[in-house]
């Protein structure tokens, strides 16, 4: 599609977003959005004629791209149906959502409970945990994001969280494995997963076993930096929660529905959960759907007890009929191989080739459509390329290296001293080398700051 040059109509809507959209995560007067005027596939454009290749899929979500044909037709489709309906009753399009998720779910995660999105699903997996148990108790990582609500921007282990922390939500943080910058002082990953095992033990021995509900880990962690755990670790989270009755709950809000090139992020390492969070590409982001994947010992606790908990739009059909669609896509289009093979081979090799011009590049790190490049002012001390959690002038490196991505077309995902590739799992060969290409101009921009410059 070409995008349709109209000044005018943009800063119309510009001005009506400044004038009365609060964004969120954002100092109101400090931003300046841009305004959008279409979409299509792995590309969004603004009003001035711009196109800019989206390396950041919306917020991780867009897994088929923008308007995919089929999903927007299904989407309208149910609308002429049955545009909406209570979630009390069983609706076609909610029943069918539910089964194709729980037939790609790992074990016997067969009941879907239904919510708006990723936090709400993270809220209510913590209460499925906490009245399954008893317990009160929750274990989460830091350098983790799990929502913006209550308990989920407790759970989080990043600066998102300190706002909102009122230390009396019964979450405990340890520290997950992460061996290029290691808390245990590991040399190799097979020391990484031993010593992180043994701080998660030694934190639920100090904060009593039979105390802790949940532990709540991203399988892959998303924005924190897209740190694949060590060979080990996640079955010996397993084997710690089985062995003190806790119930162990994986995010993958962000890692799902392909995103690293397998359904569910967990299949890589062969370990399944008692709860599983999910929103985001269960279909695209197209009308908004989250939810929690449930074991059958979990379901059975609320078989003859009611749960205490739902919401208004739970499974609400024109979600459902989306996520339904995606599904089909994702199916027929291969979409899940697309993003293993095009990671594997376009991906993976551009970033080794990128790192071998540009001093900037610390570490990459990722596997299918889940990328990030660790930047740094000196490889040999690691340190970041910005200070933790920068802003203004301190952030001046990271400015300019997405000025300069933009400059030249495409949209990055930035985070603190990291950049994300996080292009649509159905994008093409061409346009991941286009991506490459850009980043290599605006690495340059990075490379000026570092101790080789």
């Amino acid at each position: 599609m070409t995008p349709h040059v109209d000044p005018q109509a943009g800063a119309a809507v510009k001005a009506a977003d400044r004038a009365h959209v609060f964004h969120s995560w954002s100092a109101q007067g400090l931003i300046d959005p841009l305004a959008v005027a279409g979409a299509e596939g792995s590309y969004f454009w603004d009003y001035e004629g711009n196109r800019y290749l989206d390396f950041t899929s919306g917020l991780v979500f867009t897994n088929i791209g923008y308007q995919h044909p089929k999903v927007v037709a299904a989407i309208q489709e149910q609308a002429a149906k049955l545009a909406t309906f209570a979630p009390a009753f069983a609706v076609e399009p909610r029943s069918e959502a539910a089964r194709l998720i729980a037939e790609r779910t790992p074990g016997d995660l067969d009941k879907i409970f239904f919510t708006n999105g990723g936090a709400e699903a993270i809220e209510n997996a913590v209460r499925m945990a906490r009245l399954h148990t008893g317990r009160n108790k929750v274990l989460a990582a830091y350098r983790s994001y799990h929502g913006g609500t209550t308990t989920a921007i407790n759970l989080t282990g990043d600066p998102r969280r300190w706002a909102s922390d009122n230390g009396t939500s019964g979450t405990v943080h340890f520290w997950a494995p992460f061996l290029y910058r290691s808390a245990f002082y590991a040399e190799n990953e097979a020391e990484e997963c031993a010593r992180a095992l043994q701080h998660l033990e030694d934190t639920i021995a100090f904060e009593g076993p039979g105390a802790i509900a949940a532990i709540v880990l991203e399988t892959i962690p998303g924005t924190a930096g897209v740190m694949t755990p060590p060979p080990g670790y996640l079955a010996g989270v397993r084997e710690i929660c089985d062995r003190y009755g806790i119930v162990f709950v994986l995010d993958e809000v962000m890692a799902g529905f392909g995103r690293t090139g397998k359904w569910f992020a967990s299949e890589h390492f062969d370990v399944v959960p008692d709860l599983m969070t999910f929103a985001k590409g269960v279909n695209s982001g197209y009308v908004p759907l989250g939810g929690v994947a449930i074991s059958g010992a979990i379901a059975e606790t609320f078989e003859k007890r009611p749960y205490p908990g739902g919401l208004t739009y739970s499974g609400h059909p024109l979600a459902c009929a989306a996520a339904v669609a995606t599904i089909q896509v994702m199916e027929e289009e291969r979409v899940v191989e697309n993003a293993a093979h095009i990671g594997e081979t376009v991906i993976a090799p551009g970033l080794r080739e990128l790192a071998e011009r540009h001093p900037s590049i610390g570490e990459i790190r990722g596997t299918g459509m889940f990328w990030a490049l660790d930047l740094v002012k000196d490889r040999e001390t690691r340190e970041p390329l910005v200070p933790y959690n920068a802003s203004g002038a301190a952030n001046a490196p990271m400015a300019a290296f997405g000025a300069a991505c933009k400059k030249n077309g495409l949209w990055p995902f930035i985070n603190m001293n990291r950049t994300h590739v996080v292009p649509p799992c159905n994008v093409t060969e061409a346009e991941a080398k286009e991506g490459l290409a850009v980043l290599d101009i605006a690495l340059s921009a990075a490379d000026e700051h570092t101790t080789a410059a």
